[in-house]
């Protein structure tokens, strides 16, 4: 069950990274962070290049494919943890839970018991009550009618409700950026699965750091991007980052290469993290109402614990 501990190291790691996104994006743009992040990673990682060469042509090219899945879903993961309370972002980073077990059912041909089923209910559960939150729900009535009072008008016509529903549209474009990102990383780890059957760790990550980091220097190009590297070199975040970011890599594509490994499972204890960034939220970044997230977060957990039975 070595893979198991290595997939739970993945996952708390990975909670601790999105602190030090949120950290890093302070003081740095989305982009900066990404290539600074990606090139100091990609250096960490090259004294492997002589275990990384050998390989087909046609694995560079999948390796290539993998690593623009994971550039356009930072880009969108990125975009959205900046705007959004880091333990919000935790919890509904959940969702890759749902996208993943659907890849490896119908792409993998995974075999879900019934705790799978049941444990899936129980995260999307978890999901709905943090999307839909009573209290927040019923404040919201309350507002939109003290308003509509207060400008003589009924409630659909009042032009405080066409603010709101501005702002509403979008937080609902960064929730979306957000699911996107949770999509496309469930569909690389579908890709790591099947990768680490002809290769090793070294290699995958290697070249998929290699072409990760073109890409990033392509698109700042392309978009004009001005890149403060000193400023960013300075961010101690970006650093700390990079150094998670290639253990928890390592340990994800070790595990990924056991034969025992499901891409369900995995999936589901790499959430592990969500704990991670919702007590993130409430003691570093001061952030309220985490007690009822926190509520959220057990309930998914729970799930988790029964689909890994």
């Amino acid at each position: 069950m070595l893979w198991v501990w290595l997939v739970l190291l993945y996952g708390v790691l990975k909670g601790c990274r999105e602190i030090c996104k949120k950290k890093a994006l302070e003081t740095c743009s989305s982009i900066e962070v990404l290539l600074i992040y990606s090139l100091v990673s990609f250096a960490l990682v090259c004294p492997d290049a002589p275990r990384a060469m050998g390989l087909a042509p046609k694995y560079y090219f999948y390796i290539a494919i993998k690593s623009f899945v994971i550039f356009v879903a930072w880009i969108c993961g990125f975009k959205a943890i900046k705007r959004l309370p880091i333990s919000f972002y935790g919890v509904l980073d959940l969702s890759r839970v749902l996208f993943s077990t659907m890849l490896g059912v119908f792409v993998l041909h995974e075999v879900m018991s019934t705790y799978n089923i049941i444990g899936l209910l129980l995260v999307c559960v978890g999901l709905l009550m943090l999307k839909f939150r009573p209290d927040v729900f019923l404040q919201r009535i309350r507002k939109t009618a003290a308003a509509a009072k207060q400008m003589g008008a009924e409630p659909e016509g009042t032009g405080q409700l066409k603010t709101t529903g501005t702002q509403e549209n979008i937080s609902l474009l960064v929730v979306l950026m957000a699911l996107i990102s949770c999509l496309l990383n469930a569909v690389s780890g579908l890709m790591d699965k099947i990768l680490m059957k002809d290769m090793n760790s070294s290699q995958l990550q290697f070249w998929y750091m290699l072409f990760l980091c073109l890409f990033y220097i392509i698109y700042a190009i392309i978009v004009h991007e001005k890149i403060d590297l000193k400023k960013t070199l300075k961010n101690k975040w970006v650093w700390i980052l990079s150094i998670m970011f290639v253990i928890a890599d390592r340990a994800l594509f070790v595990a990924n290469s056991m034969e025992a490994s499901q891409v369900t499972v995995m999936t589901l204890l790499k959430q592990a993290g969500c704990i991670v960034t919702i007590l993130a939220g409430r003691f570093v970044f001061k952030e309220k109402n985490t007690g009822y997230k926190l509520v959220c977060a057990v309930v998914i957990i729970a799930g988790i614990v029964l689909s890994v039975m």
